[in-house]
């Protein structure tokens, strides 16, 4: 990893420490981490993609939701370019970084299957991070105000709808599938039967 993006990792990961984010308990070792796995195995089997790109992006993509939650989206554009300035990226590096940034966020009105691979690849590793670990049953915790029905289809929800727009690596599908099934199942979508398929 170059210097500069160590240098940029170190600082999401005190940046996401930080007790105002709400997700400062477990964000980096049960999201960040994870998706950073995923995205360098899916390099070694896509060896045409950049893998500084690929990097710099797991650990821009949620930037801006550790800074300001409630306008992640907008934070990680506005505030990316000068926290990368000052890590010492280059002005091309950045602009491509946040157009595929901007595409990852994109992904309820483009088809995110014909981006790059880049793209793809990050986009795929975030979601299929949210099928591992504690992420469903943290948002559970985080939200203790709301119904256990109105969380639950929130849940499923959202596993549906990234497993359809984020997920396009068939690979990822292929091995995520019964991962993305059980988190369907534990928000109820229940079988028919329970010995037998």
């Amino acid at each position: 990893m170059d210097s500069n993006l160590q240098q940029f990792k170190d600082h999401v990961i005190k940046a996401a420490a930080n007790p105002d984010f709400i997700h400062h308990a477990w964000f980096v070792d049960y999201h960040l981490i994870i998706v950073e796995q995923i995205a360098l195995e899916l390099c070694k089997k896509h060896p045409d993609a950049d893998k500084n790109i690929i990097l710099l992006l797991v650990w821009l993509h949620d930037y801006g939701k550790i800074l300001d939650i409630n306008h992640e989206h907008k934070t990680t554009l506005s505030m990316g370019p000068k926290v990368l300035t000052e890590f010492g990226f280059n002005n091309e590096v950045i602009k491509l970084a946040l157009d595929y940034i901007r595409q990852i966020d994109a992904h309820a009105e483009m088809d995110l299957s014909k981006a790059s691979i880049e793209v793809k690849i990050v986009s795929s590793a975030d979601a299929a991070a949210h099928l591992i670990g504690p992420f469903y049953q943290v948002y559970l915790h985080e939200n203790p105000n709301k119904s256990l029905k109105d969380l639950m289809s929130s849940n499923k929800l959202k596993v549906k709808k990234e497993w359809s727009e984020k997920i396009v690596l068939p690979e990822i599908k292929k091995a995520f599938l019964d991962r993305y099934n059980l988190i369907l199942e534990q928000n109820g979508d229940l079988p028919n039967n329970y010995l037998t398929k």
